[in-house]
């Protein structure tokens, strides 16, 4: 006989997170203990201090609202509606209540009990992330070695679950390579090859691989004449082979031969080049198992002859985009590839740029990408932001080469526009004379925004200080960045008013948590999630980056890296990189499905799941941007 008291909850829950990532079965067990309680308007659900209950809540119909008391007065922190949860973090961690909660109109609460979630949480990693995320609207520090430890008891598989590529394909490799000692002659490998009608032969020593054999060895080494056909198999292998598990993914393999720019990888038992051999995974592999491989459309860039080409190639890297996306593959990975492509677009709109002048660059230059760009953070078809520094040239020599890079810049952001990175609004291209200049020009130019921080010159500089080598010469790139982290060791006082220009943007929720939205123009009742909630997190850690001299671009590795710099901090960085890419992850999905640029989003329009992973992110904004009032005194910058 059903429950139909129990069918009802069910329906209910599995219209909200995280229980609707929970298997019907499940959920239907769930919804058999949960229990309902009546609250009239101001009736007290638990107060703060109080020891937790053995039951957390979702509110079924009407408000709560959570305050806390703190000076003698009561703080209203959040308004609770529909399918909200609360009072689930006190009952892991073990601790009273950090809060009150009582309603805030007549309401229905589902109690659930906290003994069967345990279960939920050990055995559904995705509701194990969703909490974690959740959680920073609860906590200062919701990544903190105190919760870590007592968060979940399965905390290295959730740490898994976010770190690596298990929601990726898995890569089916080629079990039971064809192998060779090294000791053979190449002429007798060549012999196993052929036989076996394969382009690689794994050299092993034990079963334990040590090097491989390829076509292309042959080909550059015994073709050349380098060696002989008689010589050790071992004096042509390259070496050492790159390793991993036998539960590589797909993404994994990517990102791994586009990082070492090997054509095949060695798959041992424990994943290290010290255990035996299983199996060999080649490019031919990759191919088979994703046809719109990252590796196949940057070698397609390189042989693109025009504009049209490399624009029809961006739009396969869009579907690439997508597809990783939908795999719920981490959005770190996501950007180091489709920035590779997106620098591969511009090398070779370079490239095919000076080809048509017919003459080469008269001397040393590099050119940069700025901004988003320059960040490595460009997955959608954003507008183009880049210069161009050439080195110093004599004063009677300086026009001629200017007129040659300047005329080199405008046909590659011509090119970069067909392709479809439209002109940039505000002209920061390489093609404006102002944003093309020798190195000491742009020294000065530093220089000045530095030693004089005005907010309108603050205003232009910032999307210079994430300047990335795109093409051309290391040392000018070098030469500029120590300067400028020079000129700011100097004048630290910059970085307080970088910090108060970065602090008078509006944070991402009003009062009462509601999403503050545009209130005129076209895009009137929607949220700017660039502005209001990616920005800020992207300023504090160029912020911080600056003040430590790190010479990192990319938001991400700036936090990584901030973590190890202020271990003092690590919560707090480590909050503001996992709701960064949270929110780049979200503004790319939207992007990709609406076909703009992801930066407006329509709330009224989300789901409730939406909503709150979108507001989980903004407790680490406001956190990190008062770390940068304190630390920065902006609060003295009239």
């Amino acid at each position: 006989m059903k429950n139909t008291i129990a069918e009802r909850i069910l329906d209910f829950l599995k219209g909200y997170p995280p229980f609707n990532l929970i298997p019907k079965i499940t959920l239907l067990e769930i919804a058999k203990n949960v229990e309902i309680h009546y609250f009239e308007k101001d009736q007290i659900i638990f107060s703060q201090n109080d020891n937790p209950h053995e039951h957390f809540y979702m509110v079924y119909e009407g408000a709560v609202r959570l305050y806390r008391f703190a000076e003698d007065k009561k703080h209203v922190l959040d308004i609770c509606d529909e399918g909200d949860l609360f009072g689930l973090r006190p009952l892991i961690m073990k601790e009273n209540y950090l809060m009150g909660a009582a309603a805030n109109e007549e309401t229905i609460l589902y109690s659930i009990p906290i003994n069967i979630f345990n279960d939920i949480i050990l055995n559904f990693p995705k509701v194990s992330q969703f909490l974690i995320a959740s959680f920073a609207t609860n906590t200062r520090d919701p990544f903190s070695e105190k919760h870590k430890g007592k968060l979940f008891a399965n905390i290295e598989a959730i740490k898994k679950v976010e770190n690596n590529f298990i929601e990726a394909q898995s890569a089916k490799y080629t079990r039971n390579p064809i192998t060779c000692p090294p000791s053979i002659s190449v002429q007798e490998a060549a012999i196993i090859m052929t036989k076996n009608v394969i382009n690689s032969i794994v050299v092993t020593k034990n079963k334990i691989p040590i090097g491989i054999i390829t076509d292309k060895d042959m080909r550059t080494k015994i073709g050349t004449g380098l060696f002989k056909i008689t010589d050790k198999a071992a004096s042509i292998m390259t070496q050492p082979v790159i390793t991993f598990p036998e539960n590589i993914t797909v993404a994994e393999a990517q990102i791994a031969r586009l990082k070492h720019k090997v054509s095949h990888l060695c798959i041992t038992k424990d994943g290290t080049n010290t255990s035996e051999l299983v199996g060999i995974l080649s490019e031919h592999d990759l191919n088979l198992i994703q046809g719109n491989n990252p590796l196949l459309l940057i070698k397609e860039i390189k042989l693109a002859k025009d504009a049209e080409t490399l624009k029809y190639i961006r739009s396969k890297a869009a579907e690439l985009t997508k597809g990783y996306i939908e795999q719920e593959i981490p959005i770190y990975f996501v950007t180091k590839v489709i920035s590779e492509i997106n620098t591969a677009i511009t090398k070779r709109a370079i490239e095919l740029s000076i080809k048509e002048i017919g003459r080469k660059p008269p001397v040393a230059y590099s050119w940069f990408a700025v901004g988003s760009q320059g960040r490595k953070e460009q997955l959608l078809m954003t507008d183009q932001d880049n210069a161009l520094v050439f080195e110093n040239v004599e004063e009677e020599q300086y026009e001629s080469v200017k007129s040659y890079f300047l005329n080199l810049a405008t046909k590659v952001t011509e090119k970069l526009n067909i392709v479809g990175f439209d002109y940039c609004p505000a002209n920061i291209m390489a093609s404006n004379p102002k944003w093309c200049s020798s190195i000491d020009e742009w020294k000065q130019q530093f220089k000045e925004w530095i030693k004089d921080p005005i907010p309108e010159k603050i205003l232009l500089s910032i999307i210079f200080f994430d300047f990335e080598l795109i093409y051309g010469n290391q040392e000018l790139y070098d030469e500029m960045a120590k300067s400028v982290l020079k000129y700011i060791r100097k004048n630290q006082i910059f970085l307080s008013f970088l910090g108060k220009v970065t602090l008078d943007n509006p944070p991402p929720l009003g009062f009462f948590k509601q999403f503050l939205v545009e209130q005129d123009g076209e895009n009137k009742d929607n949220f700017d999630i660039k502005s209001r909630a990616i920005r800020p997190l992207v300023d504090a850690a160029r912020i911080f980056s600056l003040y430590h001299g790190l010479q990192i671009n990319n938001t991400i590795a700036r936090y990584e890296k901030l973590m190890e710099v202020e271990p003092q901090n690590k919560d707090l960085f480590e909050s503001c990189s996992n709701s960064f890419k949270i929110l780049l992850q979200f503004r790319t999905s939207q992007g990709l499905t609406n076909n703009d640029t992801g930066r407006y989003v329509d709330i009224n329009n989300l789901s409730k799941a939406d909503r709150l992973k979108l507001k989980s992110c903004f407790n680490p904004i406001k956190n990190v941007q008062e770390a940068l009032k304190l630390r920065f005194k902006t609060s003295q910058i009239s």
